[in-house]
């Protein structure tokens, strides 16, 4: 969900790039050495997930995993999110380095705020509410990230963005499902063979099964 160079105003790159700056702080105050291998990995994961991507005017859609980022990671997840996008700005010009605070703060921004919310739900040892939790996480990162694409470019041009930025949010719903599916899915997985990784973001250490 890569907003392209050259289509946001001054005061908006200057917001995003201000927030994302603090996120990452943030983030890099949390990062442990033991935490380096699951940070490359994800950041490998979340790199590799939107090679497939659809343009749509000034963004395109694709998959971030970003929910499951922030379920694992917590506020990690903004430098995570920031080498992800520069490496894909550098290597194949999606979205821009001028953007990347904004970039990095719409899809960040969700992972931290929505990990936050449902973690504890995950992590609970009943079913059905743990599994409702993780498909949350990642239904509503991806949906709150449309969102916040739409609020940046209507900001910066509400005449030539305004129905630009609806449809980024509609062509992102069926991205919401997958999303939730994929979350959902990885995080029963890692409850069975390894869930000492969903402790990551919490600072827990513990190799009880959840």
């Amino acid at each position: 969900m890569h907003i392209s160079e050259g289509v946001l105003t001054i005061p908006v790159l200057a917001a995003g790039g201000v927030i994302s700056a603090l996120g990452v702080a943030m983030g890099l105050a949390k990062i442990k050495s033991h935490n380096l291998p699951q940070a490359a990995i994800l950041t490998a994961a979340f790199f590799t997930a939107s090679f497939i991507h659809v343009n749509i005017g000034p963004s395109s859609v694709h998959l971030m995993i970003n929910g499951l980022i922030g379920l694992l990671m917590g506020w990690m997840a903004f430098p995570i999110i920031l080498v992800g996008l520069t490496l894909q700005a550098l290597l194949f010009q999606f979205g821009g380095i001028t953007v990347l605070g904004v970039n990095t703060f719409n899809v960040a921004g969700p992972a931290v705020l929505f990990g936050f919310l449902f973690r504890k739900t995950v992590l609970s040892d009943k079913l059905v509410p743990s599994s409702l939790a993780a498909a949350g996480a990642g239904f509503f990162s991806i949906a709150l990230t449309a969102l916040l694409v739409g609020v940046a470019l209507y900001a910066s041009n509400p005449a030539n963005y305004g129905a630009a930025a609806k449809t980024v949010f509609v062509a992102h719903i069926p991205v919401m499902v997958i999303e939730a599916i994929i979350t959902l899915l990885v995080v029963r997985f890692l409850k069975k063979v390894k869930p000492e990784i969903l402790f990551t973001a919490t600072a827990v250490r513990t190799t009880e099964a959840v």
